[in-house]
């Protein structure tokens, strides 16, 4: 998905929410800061993670917005269409049925896992202590990888957004600290404020995208509409194993609905509603509109447009069926979709680093939580540094902001979270077969199901890696060591994991116990 350096379009890699107001709150949480507020299950000694702050909608905003729809859309749809032609959308429809297997594993353990863990929690409690060292470990890298290489597609399209249409041209790297800055603050404030603010960028983004398909169905599209995408030789065409490379890359961001599992309102049905709500809004979502702006160009005519001009396809698309003040609206709103998946992203990577820091396993201070906001601040500061340290080596050493400094340190954490999710589908299969737990738990969900989709989330990862090239852009001298990187980070962790077992025991004894039963706890 190399994207010249004209292009004006991104080519990533990648109802109303029940609010936070007090008369949503459960009684004993209507105000946040009371001595009355349920606390999460931290061992820092210090402020915890509010409790029963967010609802279904809210954990919704916060993971779909990480995937970034109209970003993923318009500047991966084309891509998918040019290589799997007009059964493209079918891929999009295909990873969203796997990954619903996978939710249906995913989700019968949420009552066994009681903090802000995720990955690092399942994995800890189904495979044990080294694994989920690894896992935390893994996902940290991976989703920091994914939130800094965005900066540099942030700081690309504000920088030729601002310029065409303001005529203000700032360097990248100002823009990319800018949004820095953005998100630190937003991800400072109460957890409330970043889930209103990710809902208005949320609906602004899917309702341009809806705007467009509305117009394309009212006219029929170019031709009339067609359904000859469902055909089977349309879909089993020969390029469709890049497709769903790049359709399980558009999900990335939806598991981290369990992250926010300490700040839910009753998180045993709310993790799990979050979870499926965004699997099939995602799937349905994207092909939906994948199948509309094939429908704008026609079944004989998208292929080729598609190949021709990707990163400038759903631009003409809009400007012909809605008009030019709708395309430079999306030009701006592709700018925000980004600030809120970066949001989304940071706000995950801050409570990786506040679970791991209740259990010892990274510094105490990332689990420190502000005492007004509620929110883990000194992870926020640090993610925020960092972040920030990435632009400006990128910009010292002269890297293209897209091409190579969004593409090539986004990639690797891709694949970081797609087998991720493989192993939390094995986890939750071995922690079941330690604790059978309830028969209405059922062997569908314990047994079937996780193994199912471990089985197809390795082949899904294995496909991102063998068309690695679709999104950096690169040969094999670039992606085999960005490809490397992953099991390398997970083997890290895997041995400081057995490196506090022999040196430091009783936090090695602590990893994964936090909030759990002690039948559920890692031997």
């Amino acid at each position: 998905m190399h994207l010249p350096s004209d292009a004006a379009a991104p080519a990533a890699p990648t109802g109303r929410p029940d609010g936070p107001h007090s008369s949503d709150r459960p009684q004993g949480s209507a105000h946040p800061h009371g001595s009355d507020r349920p606390h999460g299950s931290g061992a820092t000694g210090g402020r915890k993670l509010d409790g029963g702050i967010l609802g279904v909608g809210d954990i919704v905003f916060f993971v779909v917005a990480a995937a970034a729809p109209l970003t993923v859309m318009a500047g991966v749809a084309p891509f998918a269409i040019a290589f799997g032609g007009i059964g493209a959308p079918v891929a999009y429809l295909a990873t969203g049925l796997v990954l619903a297997l996978f939710a249906v594993g995913f989700t019968a353990m949420t009552a066994h896992v009681k903090n802000a863990g995720a990955f690092y929690a399942y994995v800890t409690l189904g495979l044990g202590r080294p694994a989920g060292l690894g896992a935390a470990l893994l996902a940290v890298f991976s989703y920091n990888a994914i939130q800094i290489g965005m900066f540099g597609a942030f700081g690309y399209f504000a920088r030729t957004t601002a310029n065409d249409l303001l005529g203000v041209d700032l360097p990248w790297p100002v823009w990319a600290l800018v949004g820095v800055a953005v998100v630190w603050l937003l991800g400072y404030r109460s957890i409330n404020l970043g889930a209103k603010v990710l809902g208005a960028l949320l609906i602004a983004e899917t309702g341009i995208l809806l705007v467009l398909a509305c117009a394309v169905l009212a006219r029929g599209g170019a031709h009339g509409l067609s359904l000859a995408g469902l055909a089977p030789g349309n879909v089993l065409q020969g390029g469709m194993g890049g497709v769903l490379g790049l359709s399980f890359a558009a999900f990335v961001g939806f598991e981290a609905t369990a992250i926010y599992r300490e700040e839910a309102r009753d998180p045993q049905r709310t993790v799990p509603r979050a979870t499926y709500l965004a699997i099939a809004f995602l799937g349905l979502f994207y092909t939906f509109i994948t199948w509309m702006i094939i429908q704008a160009f026609g079944d004989g005519e998208a292929v080729q447009a598609a190949t021709a001009d990707p990163s400038g396809m759903f631009f003409t698309a809009m400007t012909h069926y809605v008009g030019g003040w709708a395309t430079d609206l999306q030009r701006v709103l592709i700018v925000t979709s980004l600030l809120a998946a970066l949001l989304a992203f940071h706000n995950t990577i801050t409570r990786y680093g506040y679970a791991l820091a209740s259990e010892g396993a990274a510094p105490a201070a990332l689990g420190r939580v502000h005492p007004r906001h509620g929110s883990p601040w000194i992870g926020g500061i640090a993610q925020s540094v960092l972040a920030a340290a990435a632009v400006l080596v990128a910009r010292a050493v002269g890297a293209d902001p897209y091409n190579q400094f969004f593409l090539r340190v986004n990639s690797p954490g891709v694949v970081g979270i797609l087998l991720l999710q493989a192993v939390a589908g094995l986890a939750v299969f071995a922690f079941f077969r330690k604790n059978p737990g309830p028969a209405s738990a059922g062997r569908l969900r314990t047994v079937v199901a996780p193994l199912a989709s471990t089985v197809l989330l390795c082949g899904a990862t294995v496909l991102v890696c063998w068309k690695l090239d679709l999104f950096t852009g690169a040969g094999p001298e670039v992606n085999r060591p960005l490809i490397a990187i992953v099991p390398v980070v997970f083997l890290t962790g895997v041995f400081l994991a057995l490196r506090l077992r022999a040196r430091r025991p009783e936090v090695y004894a602590r990893l994964g116990t936090t909030g759990a039963d002690a039948a559920d706890r890692p031997a």
